[in-house]
This record gives C-alpha cells, sequence and structure tokens, in this order.
C-alpha cells in the first residue's frame, strides 16, 4: 500500500532493518501482533490437521509469518523503487499491523505515474504467488516445505487481489484515483471517487466476513469473524474517510493562491551569531520568519523566537545562530508561483511534517515568501466548505 503525501513520524516507526536504495526500511511497532496472531491462530490448525509435526506445527507456523513478512517488504519494496524512479522522495517502508505502507511525496505527481507506483505493489504478490506454486510442485508433497510454499503462493495471491479493489486506501484505489484525475484533471475528485468507493469496499468486506464466508463454510459466525471483519472494515473506513476529506480539502485549497498567505521572509548564513538574529527579529527587516542558509544557499532551518528569547542579552554576540536554529528536513522549500493555488506548499508541509514552508519562485531564485501553518488554516477557515 503506498501513502501519498504522508508525514514521516517524529520518532522512527520501528525496527530499522535495512536501506534499500538509500530507502530505510522499518519493522513497525505493530508488526509482531500479526506474528502473534498467525501463531495463535494457523499454529493448532496446522497442529490439528497434521499431528506428526507435534510442537513443530509452531515453528512451521513461525517460518510462515517470517516469509509472510518478506512478502510484505516485496511489495512495498516495489512501491518505492517505482516511485523513485519517477523522481519522487521516498521517505520510508514499513511493515505494519495493516500488512505495510510506503510514504513518499506526491509534489507534481501525475496520474500516470500515480497509477504505476500503486499498481506494482500487488504485481509483486502476484509474481510471488505464481513462484510458491510452481515451487511447491518441485518439493515432497506434505513436507513442510510444500506446506510453507502452499501458504506464501495462497497469501500472496489473496493479498494481490485484495489490494486491487477499487477502493482508498488500497492500492486500487489510486488507480480509480488516477483514473478520475485523467478524465476530471482534477485531484480533488479523484481523490473524493476513490474515497467513496474505498467506503463502499468497506461495507462489503464486513459482510464477506461476517455472513458471506461463514455461510460458504455452512457454520455460525464466530468470534473470529467478527474481529477479522471489524478491524479490517474499520481500516478500510478510516482510510477511505481520510481520501474524502483529502479531497475536499484539496478542492477549497484550489481557491487559495499563493501571494494570499505568504509573508515577507530574510536569511542569515549559518556562520552568523543570534545578536544578528536578534536585531532583524526586532526589526522591521525580519519578516515573519528567519531562514538560516549554509553557505551553499542551502536552507538549514528557521530561526526559533522562543530560543532566542531565551538567551540572555550579553551571551547574545557570542552564541552562534545555529543554537537557536529550529533545523527542517530537506526539501521543505517549495517552487510554486504566487498565482498558484496553495496546494504544493500544503502537501509539503502534510508530507514533512513542518509548520513553515518557504517560497521561491523559479529554481535558484531567492526565497520569495514564507507561508506558515496558521495562515493557511485562517485562508481554509474563511472559505465556506461541505461537509461529506
Amino acid at each position: 500500500m503506498t501513502t501519498d503525501g504522508a508525514a514521516p513520524p517524529q520518532r522512527a516507526p520501528g525496527l530499522r532493518i535495512a536501506t534499500l536504495a538509500g530507502i530505510p526500511v522499518y519493522i513497525g511497532r505493530t508488526w509482531p501482533i500479526i506474528a502473534v496472531v498467525i501463531l495463535v491462530l494457523y499454529g493448532p490448525s496446522l497442529q490439528a490437521s497434521r499431528p506428526d509435526l507435534g510442537s513443530g506445527a509452531y515453528l512451521v507456523a513461525a517460518a510462515f509469518a517470517l516469509l509472510l513478512l518478506v512478502s510484505v517488504l516485496a511489495h512495498e519494496a516495489a512501491h518505492a523503487l517505482v516511485a523513485r524512479a519517477f523522481g519522487y522522495r521516498v521517505s520510508r517502508v514499513v511493515a505494519d499491523l495493516w500488512g505495510g505502507h510506503t510514504a513518499y511525496e506526491s509534489a507534481g505527481k501525475t496520474p500516470g505515474a500515480s497509477a504505476l507506483v500503486a499498481v506494482v505493489g500487488p504485481a509483486t504478490n502476484g509474481v510471488l504467488a505464481v513462484i510458491a506454486w510452481q515451487l511447491s510442485h518441485l518439493v515432497a508433497g506434505g513436507g513442510v516445505a510444500h506446506i510453507l510454499l502452499g501458504a506464501t503462493a495462497w497469501t500472496n495471491a489473496f493479498v494481490a487481489l485484495f489490494n486491487v479493489l477499487p477502493g482508498l486506501p488500497l492500492d486500487g484505489g489510486f488507480i480509480v484515483d488516477a483514473l478520475v484525475w485523467k478524465l476530471t484533471g482534477r485531484r480533488e475528485a479523484g481523490l473524493t471517487a476513490a474515497g467513496w468507493c474505498g467506503r463502499v469496499l468497506t461495507v462489503l468486506a464486513f459482510v464477506g466476513f461476517v455472513v458471506v464466508w461463514p455461510a460458504v463454510q455452512n457454520r455460525p459466525v464466530d468470534i473470529v469473524d467478527l474481529v477479522w471483519g471489524g478491524m479490517i472494515s474499520a481500516f478500510l473506513w478510516a482510510g477511505a474517510t481520510q481520501a474524502v476529506r483529502a479531497g475536499r480539502t484539496r478542492g477549497r485549497l484550489n481557491g487559495v493562491m499563493v501571494d494570499t498567505v505568504w509573508r515577507r521572509v530574510t536569511t542569515l548564513p549559518v556562520s552568523a551569531t543570534a545578536q544578528d538574529a536578534y536585531a532583524l527579529r526586532t526589526s522591521e527587516l525580519g519578516g515573519a520568519a528567519v531562514v538560516i542558509v549554509d553557505p551553499t544557499g542551502a536552507e538549514l532551518g528557521l530561526v526559533d523566537d522562543d530560543a532566542l528569547r531565551g538567551i540572555p542579552e550579553p551571551l547574545l554576540a557570542s552564541t552562534p545562530v545555529s543554537a537557536v536554529m529550529r533545523a527542517q528536513p530537506r526539501g521543505w522549500v517549495a517552487l510554486a508561483s504566487p498565482s498558484e493555488p496553495v496546494t504544493t506548499i500544503a502537501e509539503t508541509m502534510q508530507q514533512l511534517g513542518v509548520d513553515a514552508v518557504p517560497v521561491r519562485v523559479a529554481p535558484g531564485a531567492p526565497l520569495a515568501g514564507i507561508v506558515l501553518a496558521g495562515d493557511l488554516e485562517d485562508a481554509l477557515s474563511r472559505r465556506p466548505s461541505r461537509r461529506t
């Protein structure tokens, strides 16, 4: 599953296990829940059907959990590598309770690129399913290897088919989003349509888990049906609702132009002192914020006014400005025209988790202004919204 514009968390999302083309790969803190569920549900079932395995059935279940983890990471790695191929900045790959997610920037994305990034995840699971199925015929029937390969084949096939269902937050939802976006020329229309499709899928998934599946097996509904149906439906509904809201918000952002919300910004070299920053902040030259730049002109961060005020006046001249700088992530400066909607700037804020975005109007040009999150929220609050 891809995450379009999801802001990276303030701390690592789990245990970092690898780096893929410079992209950090994590096992999320919630992933062990999946492993425990597999041991609790699959272990006893396998032991009952294969009493010759004895307690070794739980080792087989653990091995299956590990193979499932590999399948999830392969799915997410495909998203990450294709996103990277299109030039997007990929923040992380994470395997978690809901399978996994790949967070990457969406600024400058096109419908075609969005669809391709989305489809390669399920396609990877489809390929893994075929490989595992073919290999299962090459090993002794009834052996542990045969059991694991068969389970891996069926699981990857299910993941591939489930993920291409046409509704966000599933990968198929991004394909719906891309299609509607392409046809209408409006990304907000794509998000809204894919979100509503996701809501419909939520209802169908719940009915499938708690009504259809037990009926097919000719048995009453049990607690496992209710738990799995409820958890999956809650996940789908939350993602679908987020997409609908994002579409609505994006539509409102299209009515707010950059030059209606930006403020004046000034810069200071990283070699400056806190005294220099204080002089700017207490004069009319300071603007709304002071951005610290390195010798190459790259923007490193913002002067933190609270930290600046906390330095005794006699020490200002001897304190480097870096001591009062709030460092910002790479890519926090947006490229935007004064007369264009603030959509790109809002996406940058969301993706990077920042509350201020400097703006330049052309590559290599000086900073033209800065947009603060509070000003953006005020502008949106003045525009009427339709509740969905």
